[in-house]
């Protein structure tokens, strides 16, 4: 009553909602119960009793389409090998000279025909041939049944006309009226294949007819669930499931439209005065100019009365499941809304900011769950809070942290003996050759102290490190002279791409000092950087001492060391550990080295 005045007042959807919202809990549920689930189910079951009825349609149609099609598939098989001996037949030039020879006598021809057995030898190798005939117009011939000369009654059939009429293969229902060769020999009445041969060396043409086996045909259908038919393009059936339609017309299975001119389709129509669908295609085969039809056809009621059973008693089991329901429905939302009316009153004292409600609901179900999860929310809110503070200063830790490993990314530190004993040769040498030359190894080691204490900027070209890298092999070059050869092999074309400072001459400087140690002789340091498609690869080898597989694993092992800051291979670990921060794991150094041989560092970056 209430609802209805409210609707019949104009209060419309806000007095609806606002109804509702006054309601019980229980009440909400059965409203919305009736209204989401009972009403709607219904409507469903409806339509689904309806889909089902398409869909069982839809398979019944889909079944005949496919059966159709493995039809067409097997009816082409089958037709290939009359096909086939046509071609063989063709050409042959045996037959060619049989057909076409004037024999003076009987005896003469009564050999000949002896002599050529090729239409018997393939009737027994092939079990779809029937008969093989060939017609020509040469009067010195008999009818043997297989080969006839050409008479006016012969020419006078359709099925000779139609062989005329280009050199095509036609493909052919012959049945009794059109079947007799002569007044006294030989009926076909079944599919045949029927072309014209032309001999050009007589301007002679004849007709070759290769019949089928008409149970070939026939075994096709026999497993089809629906009434199936084959038909040529003059309406006969040559193959049907039921084999005594078999050279009737279409008018005999009494369909209700002509289906002569429809190629590929579904239809729906009368059959013998039943709704009915039929299915047709067509199959054109090899080399053929006429088609032939596959017809299936299936009553509607006989496919829809199992869905019609079937959908009945699911809308009664819906119906009888839909009634149980709304009871339980009844009982289950008045338990339930005693228990949330309870932890309802437990939330409004958390947020009146009481965080020591301990709720205690009985039972396991999602509400028990509800009340469990509202105990662990009510822990969690108080331990986040304590955690808070805790966490603020590990976050201020992380960044000084983060600003320590930016700091330890700086570019390797040049070591003292090297400056040392770089300035003490400087020194000698000044005495030995002269101010020019102390010049020039003086401005490179400054060029080079300067690129070292460079450590604020974040990307530098390329060009510039090999710059800063040929600065440094120089002054090792004069400190060594002959004890040092070096080689750079520089792709100009990746001179102005951007890398992290100070990353290939702690590289170059492993080379050298390393490879110089306990070495007697000249050692010689390749540099190589190379652009290839979208990376950059450097390479730094050297033919030192190198060192030995336990050696190599301790060195990878160090400068793979994040934590701590190892004593040795400084300028290594800075090296590798920057490459990772800002390449990724897969762009940290590679080093290898076999004692006495040398030892290779290289590394590859994405070209940016």
């Amino acid at each position: 009553m209430v609802w209805a005045e409210t609707l019949g007042g104009g209060i419309g959807i806000k007095g609806l909602v606002r109804m509702i919202n006054n309601l019980k809990l229980k009440y909400k549920l059965i409203f919305f119960y009736i209204i989401v689930v009972m009403i709607p189910v219904l409507i469903v079951g409806i339509i689904l009793t309806s889909y089902f009825r398409s869909a069982a349609l839809d398979r019944a149609i889909e079944q005949a389409t496919n059966n159709v099609e493995k039809i067409k598939s097997q009816m082409v098989t089958k037709l290939r090998v009359p096909t086939d001996i046509s071609n063989l037949l063709y050409f042959d030039s045996n037959l060619e000279k049989l057909v076409n020879t004037k024999y003076p006598g009987i005896l003469e021809l009564t050999k000949a025909y002896l002599n050529y057995t090729d239409f018997q030898d393939y009737i027994l190798q092939y079990r779809e041939i029937s008969n093989i005939r060939f017609f020509i117009d040469n009067p010195t011939l008999v009818d043997n049944m297989s080969i006839a000369p050409l008479t006016p009654e012969i020419k006078s059939k359709n099925w000779y006309k139609s062989a005329m009429k280009g050199p095509g293969l036609n493909w052919m229902y012959i049945p009794d009226k059109e079947a007799y060769i002569n007044s006294t020999k030989g009926t076909i009445n079944k599919l045949s294949l029927v072309r014209q041969v032309f001999y050009p060396e007589y301007q002679k043409t004849g007709i070759l007819m290769v019949q089928v086996v008409q149970d070939e045909l026939n075994q096709m259908l026999y497993q089809e669930p629906f009434e199936t038919i084959i038909t040529d393009e003059q309406g006969y059936i040559v193959a049907a499931k039921n084999p005594h339609l078999v050279g009737s017309t279409l008018a005999a299975f009494d369909i209700g439209m002509d289906l002569q001119k429809t190629d590929k389709n579904v239809i729906r129509t009368t059959v013998k005065g039943k709704d009915s669908y039929v299915i047709v295609d067509e199959i054109r085969p090899q080399l053929s100019v006429s088609r032939l039809k596959v017809i299936s056809v299936f009553e509607t009621k006989s496919i829809l009365s199992s869905a019609n059973k079937v959908s009945l008693l699911g809308l009664l089991i819906i119906g009888g499941v839909l009634l149980i329901a709304l009871v339980l429905v009844y009982v289950i939302s008045f338990l339930m809304t005693n228990r949330l009316l309870r932890l309802s009153r437990q939330l409004n004292q958390v947020a009146l900011g009481n965080l020591n409600v301990v709720s205690q609901m009985d039972g396991t179900d999602e509400i028990g769950q509800l009340s469990r999860q509202f105990n662990y929310m009510v822990a969690s809110i108080n331990r986040l809070l304590s955690q808070v503070v805790e966490s603020n200063e590990k976050n201020n830790k992380l960044e000084i942290a983060q600003r320590e490993i930016k700091l330890k990314m700086m570019a390797s530190q040049i070591h003292p003996h090297f400056l040392f004993n770089a300035l003490e040769s400087i020194r000698m040498n000044a005495h030995l050759k002269g101010e020019k030359e102390i010049a020039n190894i003086v401005r490179l080691l400054g060029k080079l102290m300067r690129k070292n204490l460079e450590v604020g900027r974040d990307r530098a070209p390329i060009k510039e490190e090999v710059e800063m890298m040929r600065s440094y092999l120089e002054i090792q070059k004069f400190r060594y002279e002959e004890r040092l050869e070096y080689e750079i092999e520089f792709d100009t074309k990746a001179a102005d791409i951007l890398i992290p400072p100070l990353i290939i001459q702690p590289m170059v400087e492993n080379s050298v000092v390393h490879g110089l140690e306990n070495k007697a002789g000249t050692v010689h340091v390749h540099v190589s950087i190379s652009l290839h498609e979208d990376e950059v690869k450097v390479c730094v080898t050297d033919d030192g001492i190198g060192m030995t597989e336990e050696r190599l694993t301790e060195i990878v092992s160090v400068i793979s060391q994040a934590e701590e800051e190892p004593q040795s291979r400084i300028g290594l670990r800075n090296v590798h550990q920057r490459l990772v921060m800002y390449y990724g794991e897969s762009h940290g150094l590679n080093i290898s080295s076999k004692k006495g041989i040398g030892t290779e560092i290289s590394f590859s970056i994405p070209r940016l």
